[in-house]
């Protein structure tokens, strides 16, 4: 995709701040991302990217395919508990592949540079940008709400709110990586604050004797026909409403200490991400009948009308907080993916470089932020979303998998946290049943969504396979890069001459992944 590689030492050496700067930032050693992202930093961005909007706005899509209140509850636990057997097998991961970048990064070592690029593609090309201007556009729809009591804010008002939030946080993001994971930990610590006031509103509500619908007869009062394909969708709901549970893991080089504070961020984090919305979810039907919940499509909102009276303000302004700490955590994990493709060479180098003062990957940043600008001003984003959802979970038992195969090809690697294979395997067969029931039940949405992923397949070999592209290609790429990097100051990191370039071209002659059989000689693969 770039030949940029081979003329890193001169135009390091004729970038202001190159070779000098680099070595009088790190002592001699070339800048490198800081490890700045402590315990506490690491539970607020999976606490803060799993909670975004949709346990405050709208979780009536578990409740509603549920068809009861105690099974909802039920389903709420389970997914839960699912999300922590998959997050343990994802922390086994990460310290045994240690490079950022998540998912992709271990589908790309393990399986070999096409299955990886496609885990990239899809989210370059979809899910990161769609996400973030879904969540940017839900902060400014309830900042402007209360401007426009009686009707919709205008479009227009919507989406230039939207866009100047992701410009706030790109900058902010740019500028350091403490302010941005401060910016996450207040965030976080807010949304957590709004969301315990749910909770204790609904154990007064308890204490007062409204429980009705939490007695067992009245829980488990059906108000629709027990369906499996309904229950596989509500199991499907509550798991997108756990996304972001596998995003510290693509920030891993900057994470303190990440054998020890991986595994324990994940045990902190995610209990009480389910205890949150377990209760919360519990406070609701204190307030409201099931009836009520499906019909509202604000419930944290109506349950805030019921029960706050005149400080029903609170809850608007919990969503607006929530989500405005979700672009920013979607942009700081997004970003650093965007980094890790780039490093192996999937996507630009100059994605692949980072400021040498702030040690923040501008370029990467900047990318994220203009294609979710590009998102704003399309019509619709959530049919797409819908498209490559599937996809998205698709490729979480796809680095599971990946789990078994290196156990299997690798078993005398480094593993610094090791955990039984029967997790890998609960989650797989949780993840065929849901994968087999999505299918099932929305045939069309998952074939275009895979539609969408296989278009990455002539990109990588026009784009990464084929080597001998013609010299004035590699020319203006090789100009394009240089640009990009004086406007933007930044230079490759410590080492990265070096760390990938083998993998990479031994990825794109042979394309032997780690799963070929023990004979084969695969430079990307993990492990001597």
């Amino acid at each position: 995709m770039e030949k940029g590689t081979r003329h890193r030492n001169n135009t390091e050496k004729n970038h202001p701040g190159g070779s000098e700067s680099q070595e009088a930032d790190s002592g001699g050693g070339g800048v490198a991302l800081k490890k700045e992202i402590g315990l506490v930093s690491g539970c607020a961005i999976i606490v803060g990217n799993i909670i975004g909007s949709g346990i405050f706005v709208s979780p009536k899509g578990v409740l509603e395919n549920a068809g009861s209140v105690g099974l909802a509850l039920i389903i709420w636990i389970v997914t839960g508990l699912i999300t922590v057997v998959g997050a343990l097998c994802y922390a086994e991961l990460g310290v045994t592949i240690p490079k950022s970048g998540g998912d992709y990064s271990y589908v790309k070592d393990i399986f070999g540079g096409l299955a990886g690029f496609l885990r990239l593609w899809i989210a370059v090309l979809v899910i990161y940008p769609t996400n973030q201007a879904v969540i940017a556009l839900t902060f400014s729809n309830y900042v402007l709400q209360p401007l426009f009591p009686t009707c919709f804010p205008p479009e227009s008002g919507l989406r230039l709110l939207a866009a100047l939030c992701l410009l706030l946080l790109t900058w902010i993001n740019c500028s350091s990586v403490r302010w941005a994971t401060r910016v996450q930990d207040v965030f976080t610590a807010g949304k957590l604050l709004a969301l315990g006031l749910i909770i204790i509103m609904g154990v007064v509500q308890i204490c007062k004797g409204q429980y009705f619908w939490l007695e067992p007869k009245n829980a488990f009062d059906n108000f629709q026909e027990p369906d499996i394909g309904l229950i596989a969708l509500a199991f499907l709901q509550g798991s997108f409403a756990y996304g972001g549970w596998n995003f510290l893991n693509y920030v891993t080089e900057e994470l303190v200490d990440p054998h020890k504070n991986l595994p324990r961020a994940i045990f902190i984090s995610i209990p009480l991400v389910t205890f949150v919305y377990v209760f919360a979810n519990v406070a609701y039907v204190t307030a409201m009948s099931p009836q009520e919940l499906l019909a509202s499509n604000a419930v944290a909102v109506t349950f805030g009308e019921k029960l706050l009276g005149v400080m029903a303000w609170i809850m608007p302004i919990s969503v607006a907080l929530s989500t405005f700490g979700g672009v920013n955590g979607s942009l700081f994990t997004s970003s650093r993916l965007f980094f890790a493709g780039a490093r192996e060479g999937h996507l630009p180098s100059v994605l692949a470089m980072i400021h040498v003062k702030r040690c923040t990957p501008i370029p990467a940043l900047l990318f994220t932020c203009i294609s979710t600008l590009l998102m704003l001003v399309t019509g619709d984003i959530y049919t797409l979303i819908n498209y490559v959802g599937f996809i998205n979970y698709l490729f979480y038992g796809v680095t599971v998998a990946g789990q078994i195969v290196l156990r299997w090809k690798k078993p005398d690697i480094n593993r610094p946290i090791k955990v039984n294979l029967l997790f890998p395997i609960i989650y797989l067969l949780f993840w065929a049943f849901l994968l087999v029931f999505s299918l099932w039940s929305e045939p069309v949405v998952c074939g275009i969504g895979l539609a969408i992923m296989v278009t990455g397949v002539p990109v990588y070999f026009l784009g990464i396979y084929w080597q001998h592209k013609p010299r004035c290609f590699n020319k203006f790429i090789e100009l394009l890069t240089l640009v990009s990097q004086k406007i933007c100051v930044v230079v490759y990191p410590k080492g990265a001459e070096d760390l990938k370039m083998e993998d990479r071209n031994q990825d794109m002659e042979q394309q032997q992944p780690i799963c070929q059989p023990p004979a084969s000689k695969d430079k990307d693969a993990v492990g001597p």
